[in-house]
């Protein structure tokens, strides 16, 4: 397959060809565990654009993937892992997750005493890995997620916080199915952690602060329950997944799905090339990214679409200016035009307005003005004898 201009292209390209017929696997009494291919996934073109914009450029902020049951959100999110380029990977026995920037950052003291050691004698503390996906499931409590006292650790008078789900998730995926059914207090966490790239947990006088730089992923079904406003805030792409309209689409979907389950490392195969190309796009998008410049007069251009919805958050050109980057970084440029911002422009600026806000100030508007009103006429004083 001849390399394509970018990511989009590819998509395009390989979304739009049919699956060849695949022989089915013989038996071997092996569970086989490859996931489903990103880009064999048929159709939704703004959601699998989304999710690689996102690993391109995690500063969008994460995707919330909005839509009923059955229209490939959670196939396209565990498909992902495979399109990232490996990552370091911590060889901390003690369970800390040390790694040798701690060291260069902070210290001896980041880390624990055995990596210490190690560093102090040049053996390495971390080695490549594959990225993997961290799925937070619903009955997850908050010291999961942040972590807590190490129970062991502490039976032997030693106190020490292990690390939770985000830690663990640093460098890697982190992803809610149904993130509207969580509770408000996780979510919260998450979401903090996941803006600032890094969190504390305090348990009585032992302290501990982690890495969380991670790629935020949400999912949910409208019908099962809303997000608050500010935790839909927060989430920076925003994609509405709808079921497939086109016969033949839902066609070639039943027969790629029917493929994978009667062979899934045949259809995965038919996928590896199309697969490396785009792993490869991703690294090489990632590299640009830094380079990548926003001219005044397009950052205004985004400025006006904003103004003109009537959005008041500023997470919204955050996210708006940070995906037209990406975009532009996809398709190997280092200047964002006035195509990049259309490109991105729904997927970051839709549901960010709120209704309730904008009567709200209404109502508040007609109080300032009446209240300015009373100010510039002139009253006389009480007690004063009238004209």
């Amino acid at each position: 397959m001849p390399g394509p201009r970018s990511l989009k292209e590819l998509i395009d390209r390989v979304s739009g060809r049919n699956m060849a017929a695949v022989t089915p696997a013989e038996e071997t009494g092996i569970v086989d565990t490859r996931p489903y291919p990103f880009l064999a996934l048929v159709g939704q073109q703004e959601m699998k654009l989304a999710l690689l914009l996102a690993l391109i450029n995690p500063a969008i902020g994460g995707v919330l993937l909005v839509g009923p049951r059955g229209t490939g959100k959670t196939t396209a999110v565990r498909s992902l892992a495979e399109l990232l380029p490996d990552v370091p990977r911590s060889l901390c026995v003690n369970g800390f997750g040390c790694m040798p920037e701690d060291v260069e950052m902070r210290g001896f003291e980041a880390v624990c005493p055995d990596c210490a050691r190690k560093f102090g004698q040049g053996e390495p503390l971390a080695r490549l890995d594959r990225v993997r996906l961290f799925e937070l499931p619903l009955n997850t409590r908050l010291e999961d997620v942040v972590g807590g006292v190490d129970e062991q650790a502490a039976e032997a008078n030693r106190f020490r916080i292990r690390r939770g789900i985000l830690a663990q998730a640093d460098r890697h995926l982190l992803y809610i199915d149904e993130v509207n059914l969580l509770s408000d207090m996780i979510i919260d966490a998450i979401l903090d952690a996941s803006a600032q790239g890094q969190y504390t947990v305090r348990r009585g006088p032992v302290a501990a602060t982690y890495h969380s730089r991670f790629v935020l992923i949400g999912s949910m079904n409208p019908e099962e329950g809303q997000l608050r406003p500010q935790i839909l805030d927060r989430f920076g792409l925003r994609i509405m997944v709808r079921g497939l309209e086109d016969p033949e689409e839902r066609l070639e979907a039943y027969r790629r799905v029917r493929a994978y389950y009667t062979n899934a490392h045949g259809i995965a195969a038919e996928y590896d090339e199309a697969s490396r190309i785009a792993r490869q796009e991703i690294e090489t998008a990632r590299a640009i990214l830094p380079e990548v410049r926003l001219p005044d007069p397009i950052a205004h251009q985004g400025l006006a679409m904003i103004d003109s919805l009537k959005i008041a958050s500023l997470r919204a050109e955050i996210t708006l200016f940070e995906a037209a980057r990406a975009y532009a970084a996809s398709d190997g440029r280092e200047e964002v035009d006035p195509n990049d911002l259309r490109a991105v422009a729904p997927m970051a600026l839709r549901l960010r307005r709120s209704s309730f806000i904008s009567d709200y100030f209404q109502v508040q508007e007609e109080e300032e003005s009446q209240i300015t009103s009373i100010l510039e006429a002139d009253y006389p004083q009480k007690g004063a004898p009238s004209a």
